[in-house]
Order: structure tokens, then sequence, then C-alpha cells
């Protein structure tokens, strides 16, 4: 068993890490610069028994008299306009991302987090779940199935399949139609094939040992994903994460 495995779990760092780097993917956004303000609008000043807001000019409409630019008018601008300038993302101490990063290995290894993240592992031999080398040869979809089925998995991908639903919001309308659940995800040191055998189950994550991701491994900040991992993946934990 590699010692990174023996690694303090500790969610409250798990988060922190996940939420902090989950920021370095947001796309800055702001409202228009001239929204609420495409209008001709005075203040009628004091005297008229009303308030000082800016009025639109004229007559001869509903709109003229009405006050604008204000942020309490109908037609006018927000309150502290957004910018696009904001602070979008954040920097995380190296000692932090390390330390989540071995706690959410770890994490897999503990039967009773990977259930109470809602993977079906109940029937699974054993946890880690270390596979042959062999696995990193695949290259058919249907020769990844079986090996699911092999492992007692399959049930964790089934979950998957019943819990596609429609997402709530605007982003059914930004080709984000439906959301699902994580299945497992499956980790290897060469890629042989292993990809293309297992990208088009539903819910299954492929990863490369090298580059194992806190986003992947605790999504949602929630140490314990099922975790497969290859014999070669698994021997490269102590060179990677030491002794």
């Amino acid at each position: 068993m590699p010692a990174v495995f023996k690694a303090p779990m500790r969610n409250d760092v798990v988060n922190f890490v996940h939420d902090s780097l989950l920021k370095n993917s947001r796309q800055p956004y702001a409202v228009s610069a001239k929204a609420g303000h495409q209008t001709s609008a005075e203040s009628w000043g004091t005297g008229r028994a009303v308030a000082r807001i800016p009025r639109v000019r004229g007559g001869g409409t509903h709109r003229s008299g009405q006050g604008a630019f204000g942020n309490m008018c109908r037609g006018g601008h927000m309150y502290a306009p957004t910018k696009v300038w904001r602070r979008w993302h954040r920097r995380v101490n190296i000692q932090q991302r390390r330390f989540a990063m071995c706690s959410a290995i770890a994490a897999t290894g503990v039967p009773a987090l990977v259930m109470a993240r809602g993977h079906r592992v109940d029937r699974v031999p054993e946890l880690p779940l270390v596979v042959s080398g062999e696995v990193e040869k695949l290259k058919k979809t249907k020769e990844a199935v079986k090996v699911l089925k092999k492992l007692r998995a399959w049930s964790d991908i089934q979950k998957v399949y019943q819990s596609k639903r429609y997402r709530a919001g605007k982003g059914k309308m930004r080709n984000r139609r439906h959301v699902m659940k994580r299945g497992p995800i499956v980790v290897y040191k060469k890629d042989d094939g292993v990809t293309r055998a297992f990208r088009n189950i539903p819910g299954v994550t492929l990863l490369n040992v090298k580059y194992l991701n806190i986003l992947k491994l605790a999504p949602g900040g929630h140490m314990g994903r099922f975790t497969i991992w290859t014999e070669g993946a698994f021997r490269s934990l102590d060179k990677l994460y030491g002794t």
C-alpha cells in the first residue's frame, strides 16, 4: 500500500483548495457600461414636490417624466455595475495543494467515504481497487464494459444512467441541457488505448497518474470518489508522493 494512503484526511483543506482552483476557469463577465443610460434625462430640481431623481424629457408619451438612471428606477442601471476587472482567479499555496491532493487520494481507499459520496461500491471486492496493467491496453468500449462488470462496478455506471435529468436554470439554453452524476475515475500510467475504451461510458473520467487533479478526484469539494487504479499507476504513487 503506497504511503500516501496514510495521509491525514482534511475535508476542510480539500474543500478550500477545490473552491479556489475552480475559480481559475471562470470567464469574466459584466453588464454593458451604457446599460440604463441610453436615454436623455435631467433632474427637475427642488420645489416641485417630487423626488430629485433624473427624469426623462419631453411629453406625449408615458415615458416622459419617469425616473431614469438610478438603480431604484425601472430601466435604470443596477447598483454597482459589474466590471470585467474583478479578481476572478485565485492563487493557492503549493503546500495546501499538495496536502489536499494527498487527502483526496487517501479518501479513495476508505469505503465509508466513497459510499458517502453516493457511489455504489457495496459489491466491489476491495478499496482501493487495483486492476491489472492489461487494462491500459484495452481499445474497445465493450471490453471496458466487460471489465467493469467483472469488477462489480457496473452498478455505479447504472446509477449515472438513471440520474440523467434536465438542468435547472439558463444552462438549458446554452448547450448544457442535461446533467448527470459522476461515476468512477480510472487512473492509468500509460495510455495504450485505455482512454478510447472508457471515454464513451457515461460518468467515467480518465486521468494519467502524473496529472492527478483535485477537481476530478474530489468533485464539488467532497473527497472519496470511486477510483480504479491500474497496477502501474498504483505503483507510481510512492515515487510521486513520497514514502
